[in-house]
C-alpha cells in the first residue's frame, strides 16, 4: 500500500514536472511571437509616418477633392457602359413623364360649386 502511494506521488511528480516545463516553454513560444509582432507593427507604423511626412492639410483636402471627382467619374463611365445613362433611355423617361402630365387634369380649373 505504501509502495502503490509513493508510485502515484512519483507519477503525479513527474507529471507535474513536465506540465510545468510544456507551460513554460509555451509562453516563452507566445511571448517571442508577440515581441516579434509588436516589433513588426512598430516598423510599419514608422514607414507611414515617413510616407506622410510631407503632407499638410491643405493637400490632403485637395486628394480628398481629387478622389471625390474621379469617383463620380467612374459611376458616370460605369453608367454608361452599363446602358443607364444611354440617349435612348433618357428620351423615353422624358416622353413617359410628358405623357403623365398630360393625363393630369388641373383640379382648380374644374371648380363646380361654391
Amino acid at each position: 500500500m505504501i509502495a502503490e502511494k509513493t508510485l502515484v506521488k512519483s507519477h503525479f511528480m513527474t507529471y507535474n514536472l513536465n506540465m510545468d516545463q510544456v507551460l513554460l516553454y509555451v509562453s516563452i513560444i507566445l511571448a517571442s511571437v508577440s515581441f516579434f509582432l509588436c516589433l513588426y507593427a512598430l516598423a510599419r507604423v514608422g514607414k507611414l509616418l515617413n510616407s506622410v511626412k510631407g503632407l499638410d492639410w491643405d493637400t490632403i483636402a485637395t486628394l480628398t477633392g481629387d478622389i471625390g471627382t474621379i469617383k463620380k467619374s467612374i459611376q458616370t463611365l460605369n453608367n454608361r457602359i452599363n446602358g443607364l445613362n444611354s440617349p435612348k433611355l433618357n428620351d423615353e423617361l422624358l416622353q413617359y413623364a410628358i405623357k403623365q402630365q398630360n393625363n393630369v387634369t388641373d383640379i382648380r380649373k374644374n371648380n363646380i360649386g361654391g
